[in-house]
């Protein structure tokens, strides 16, 4: 007769016996159950029923190699948490074992709680998972495809990423630099019905002013010295698919007014042509500028804005996104330890805590480069603070207040880039419209008219900022439109 095995959530792989019971005992203690076997062979039996979720894996068995399980396992769609254990002369192999997806690893000898704390790592791990499964499903959001984050921001972002994708309507995305722009268009792209044709992307900054034309509109033979045959713009490169406009801001006002009409009619005219072809692209743009400031300041023209911002993506900062950081980090430092050849698996605990402080002005295109700086100068099992390549930010005591008169017991963050001391004077009798739009203008002549630097302090991202002057603006014509007809 056959002994029915009893179901556990938690499998212990380990041949020598004593050291199995042993982990037993530890867990049992801490309300966790689990069962152990001492072969590969029992190991890949259990785990292929289903039952089992985290495993705490010897990766030396009499049978085969702990690294196999692992192996033999990323062939089926499975959610098991490995913790892989290891002697000093087998760092190595736990290397391995964690680059083939294992979630932890301990080196013998390890005291008892560094055990039971891996397990509970794991463990929670696959309850967020569960949550996070149950978020989607209610909220129907899930994330596009080149997002790594799973912060409210950032679901908010996917969100609009789905809901706009099958649309045909331009997008415009704005942000601060290193937010992601190009990786949300990519992604609205991909997840469209559009995502068979081609995405093309054009940097409006990155192109001499005399060949965007060019490469926007096409040439034809002739059309200009140096054309010796006829080119496809960027525009018909798209045909079906999306054009990325990044940095929109940046074009020149001449070249807006030919924009604008192929927006209003679908119809592109090369340089140098005398016929026009009709096009069906999906445009989507960007800008880190302050769009309404640049329309003000007649270097964007307000009809091209609005009709550009018909569907409008707001970026977070990757300062406002969290837990974010230690997610995009680790995923960076997979990515270029495997590139390196280097032995990262991890980021120690110190090292989190440092990246979690900074307030990363350069957002996720600096984190990326910091981690990868780290990767190529140093080598180790985990990433430790002093690889890092900025300094943590000072503590709040090191920093100035910045006080607001007027809003007694309010006060805004401050941010570790700001060692300022100033004052903004309220009139209490005002509207709380007014107060915030007086607060922020005030903020931002104090910054010398820098947006991005009275974000900071703020703790608001510089959208935010430009999205409310554009209402305030609005409003204020509305008024003088009144005053003047009731005058």
């Amino acid at each position: 007769m056959v002994e029915q095995s009893i179901v556990h959530d938690v499998l212990i792989v380990e041949s020598t016996l004593s050291m199995a019971i042993m982990y037993q005992l530890n867990l049992e203690k801490n309300g966790i159950k689990s069962q152990f076997c001492q072969t590969g062979e029992r190991a890949l039996a259990e785990l292929r029923t289903g039952n089992i979720h985290t495993v705490i894996l010897d990766l030396r068995l009499p049978d085969m190699n702990g690294l196999d399980i692992i192996l033999e396992m990323n062939k089926t769609a499975h959610e098991i948490s490995f913790i892989t254990i290891t002697d000093n002369g087998s760092v190595n192999t736990a290397v391995e074992a964690m680059r083939a997806g294992a979630d932890d690893f301990l080196i013998k000898p390890f005291p008892a709680e560094k055990l039971l704390t891996a397990v509970q790592n794991a463990i929670e791990k696959r309850c967020l998972k569960i949550n996070d499964r149950k978020i989607e499903t209610l909220s129907g959001t899930t994330r596009p495809p080149g997002f790594v984050g799973e912060s409210a921001p950032m679901r908010a972002v996917y969100k609009m990423i789905q809901n706009v994708a099958d649309s045909n309507a331009t997008v415009f995305i704005t942000g601060a630099s290193g937010t992601g722009k190009e990786v949300t268009a990519q992604a609205i792209h991909k997840v469209s019905y559009r995502r068979k044709a081609p995405f093309i992307a054009l940097n409006c900054a990155a192109l001499p002013e005399h060949l965007i034309e060019s490469e926007i509109f096409g040439h034809v033979k002739g059309a200009f010295t140096g054309a010796h045959e006829m080119r496809k713009g960027a525009i018909s490169q798209a045909v079906g698919g999306t054009l990325f406009l990044d940095e929109i801001c940046e074009m020149d006002i001449n070249l807006q007014a030919k924009l604008l009409r192929f927006l209003q009619t679908g119809q592109v005219k090369r340089v140098g042509s005398d016929w026009t072809e009709t096009v069906d692209v999906r445009i989507v743009c960007a800008t880190n500028r302050d769009p309404v400031i640049e329309v003000n300041e007649n270097r964007f023209r307000e009809d091209l804005f609005y009709r550009l911002d018909v569907l409008s993506i707001e970026l977070p900062p990757l300062s406002s996104r969290g837990l974010d950081v230690i997610l995009l980090a680790n995923s960076f430092l997979k990515s270029y330890a495997a590139e390196e050849g280097r032995k990262f698996v991890g980021i120690s605990p110190a090292a989190k805590k440092v990246l979690l402080d900074y307030y990363w002005p350069g957002n996720v295109r600096e984190l990326q480069n910091t981690i990868r700086k780290a990767v190529v100068i140093h080598d180790g099992i985990e990433l430790e603070p002093d690889m890092l390549s900025f300094k943590p930010a000072p503590q709040s005591s090191d920093v100035d207040d910045y006080q607001l008169i007027g809003l007694v017991g309010e006060r805004p963050k401050v941010t570790p880039l700001q060692s300022m001391k100033k004052t903004v004077p309220i009139d209490i009798n005002q509207t709380m419209r007014r107060i915030e739009q007086h607060v922020i203008e005030s903020v931002i002549a104090q910054c010398g008219g820098s947006v991005p630097k009275a974000s900071l302090i703020l703790d608001i991202s510089p959208s935010t900022i430009y999205r409310k002057q554009r209402t305030w603006i609005k409003s204020d014509l509305e008024i003088q439109t009144y005053d003047s007809l009731v005058g």
